[in-house]
């Protein structure tokens, strides 16, 4: 079977599986009933692996503009043959939150190119092309074993500027960028509870809620007790 037909053949798998109710829940969380047919990440996440890894078949999924059918593609997509236009091209599609955090966490952050496209789409003023850039940065911070504390130390400056963005889908993004920055080791810990202070100064209602929430987290005896667990030999 070629691609095209196993395109059409998931497509209409999708389709036969709407369920009404999880599109109301989901419209309740801010996610985009556009195209949708309401099929939960680990029903996606079984199908994914029941599909296996195409780049080719990926690209087909998101032109079908199918909500699940772009979640899969996020999922199945090679980050090996990504593309800077691609990845560019498929940002300016995004329209709902999870679709924009799945894709940047399972298939951008594994890319060579992740690094630059960080620091391009934050400077966007389009509401989901800033956001993922600052998801892009949660997702680096889980995921690249092998990047430095510098590197991450010079996405610091980024989060401060930005910080100030009211739009609900940025601020949240910032956050979580700030927080799993914070929550990478000691030494990184230490200058995201820093970056926090810094950006309650600022005193905009964005700016607080970004810096309280991460406060709240990052001094937690919680996740102190474990990266302390962490740096032990």
């Amino acid at each position: 079977m070629n691609e095209q037909a196993r395109c059409a053949q998931i497509a209409a798998r999708i389709k036969s599986l709407r369920n009404p109710k999880n599109i109301a829940g989901m419209a309740r969380f801010g996610i985009s009933s556009k195209n949708t047919y309401g099929l939960s990440i680990p029903t996606l996440r079984a199908m994914a692996k029941e599909i296996g890894k195409s780049h080719p078949l990926a690209l087909l999924l998101w032109k079908t503009k199918i909500h699940e059918a772009r979640l899969l593609a996020g999922f199945i997509g090679d980050p090996s043959e990504l593309t800077s236009s691609q990845m560019d091209a498929w940002v300016a599609d995004f329209d709902s939150w999870d679709v924009c955090d799945q894709v940047c966490s399972n298939l951008f952050d594994r890319s060579p190119l992740a690094w630059k496209k960080v620091f391009q789409w934050v400077k966007s003023e389009k509401e989901f092309t800033r956001r993922s850039g600052f998801a892009l940065i949660a997702a680096l911070s889980v995921h690249d074993k092998k990047a430095t504390n510098a590197q991450f130390l010079s996405l610091l400056p980024l989060i401060k500027k930005y910080s100030h963005d009211e739009r609900n889908f940025v601020r949240k993004a910032v956050n979580w960028a700030l927080r799993q920055i914070g929550k990478r080791n000691l030494v990184l810990n230490k200058a995201a509870i820093s970056a926090a202070k810094e950006i309650l100064s600022q005193n905009t209602k964005s700016a607080r809620w970004i810096a309280n929430d991460a406060l709240r987290e990052l001094q937690s005896p919680q996740v102190q007790k474990r990266l302390k667990e962490k740096e032990k030999p």
